[in-house]
């Protein structure tokens, strides 16, 4: 998959207009402290922690950061700021309804890995945020302000949720931030994007941590002879358990149907191998499916996207693998560069 392609000024300048006029960060992790420390030579930023010792940390290396939740939130609507929501998903509820109790009208996005259930807490507790969800395609095994990384998210795809009722407005604010820290954007709709994570990033997660249980069952020789095979499949296994439980718990319906089509494939295997010995069938599969990853994003041609029906537009670039790589314009006027499909 290419990564975005680089701005010149004059595509810099046309992102910057359409870029909200500050941010507020709300949690300052690995992607949290990741994005403030790549906006903070862009744009106003903001930060707030819940740790004591995350904002300590945050202020010695040059963030603004806010002492309470409230004077933050009082700050982002004193600036019309954009604030993201960077903190485990099973605490949105709590800080949502600080936000609707101090910033009920808000721009507002999140970065959680999960969209459905976050899309209806928002509803349910902020209605009249100004809300587009979101989800960066990045991140390490690491985690907390120290692991922030301010290049985590060049090249990466950058989610942003649509619905028929989206206002382009602000979703272009959300594209346009995620442009600027050198993402690709990807529109999807929130039900498609957990299905699809729930195969690619949360099941990963899943077979990482059994793999490296059952490595573990085969005693120190096991793990003393373990290489790069070993090491790479269980690499997310180096996360924190309460971050994985959050993103997973969080989706448990399409990772449970994940979980059942890769158990199944597996349960296949062990048939086969058990009554001919052979693997033929999930060897030459997963090769070819491996193969299919190697190559996506082959075969997109660049268009421009504009007109009454954006939204329409930008959901089906997004349903056939393409993604957005630049923005002109505003309001009505707005042209997205996209990458799609040639034969479609």
């Amino acid at each position: 998959m290419p990564s975005a392609p680089s701005t010149d000024a004059s595509a810099s300048a046309a992102l910057s207009s359409l870029l909200p006029p500050a941010v507020c960060v709300l949690g300052l992790g690995l992607i949290g402290g990741s994005l403030v420390r790549a906006l903070q030579d862009r744009l106003p930023v903001t930060g707030w922690s819940p740790s004591v010792s995350t904002r300590d940390a945050a202020a010695a290396d040059g963030l603004a950061v806010a002492g309470t939740l409230e004077a933050a939130l009082q700050a982002a609507v004193r600036a019309d700021a954009l604030v993201v929501l960077a903190s485990p998903v099973t605490t949105f509820r709590t800080l949502l309804r600080e936000v609707a109790h101090h910033a009920p009208q808000v721009r507002l996005t999140d970065v959680a890995s999960v969209k459905a259930v976050v899309a209806q807490e928002v509803a349910q507790l902020v209605p009249q945020a100004r809300y587009v969800g979101s989800h960066p395609m990045a991140g390490t095994a690491a985690s907390g302000w120290a692991a922030g990384d301010a290049t985590l998210f060049d090249g990466a795809a950058w989610v942003t949720c649509l619905t028929e009722d989206t206002e382009v407005a602000d979703w272009s604010a959300v594209a346009a931030l995620a442009l600027t820290v050198g993402s690709r954007v990807v529109p999807t709709e929130a039900e498609a994007h957990d299905a699809a994570v729930a195969r690619i990033s949360h099941l990963p997660h899943l077979m990482a941590l059994a793999l490296a249980q059952a490595g573990a069952q085969g005693g120190e020789l096991a793990l003393s002879l373990a290489a790069s095979s070993f090491a790479d499949g269980t690499r997310v296994a180096g996360t924190r358990p309460e971050l994985v439980r959050a993103m997973c718990e969080a989706n448990q319906e399409a990772l449970v149907e994940a979980l059942d089509d890769a158990l199944a494939l597996l349960g296949v295997a062990r048939a086969s191998l058990a009554s001919t010995g052979s693997l033929l069938k999930l060897t030459e599969g997963g090769h070819r499916a491996r193969g299919q990853f190697d190559a996506r994003g082959s075969g997109l041609e660049p268009m421009t996207l504009t007109g009454d029906h954006l939204v329409e537009q930008l959901l089906a670039v997004g349903s056939a693998g393409g993604y957005v790589s630049g923005l002109t314009g505003a309001g009505a006027d707005l042209r997205v560069q996209a990458h799609y499909p040639d034969q479609l």
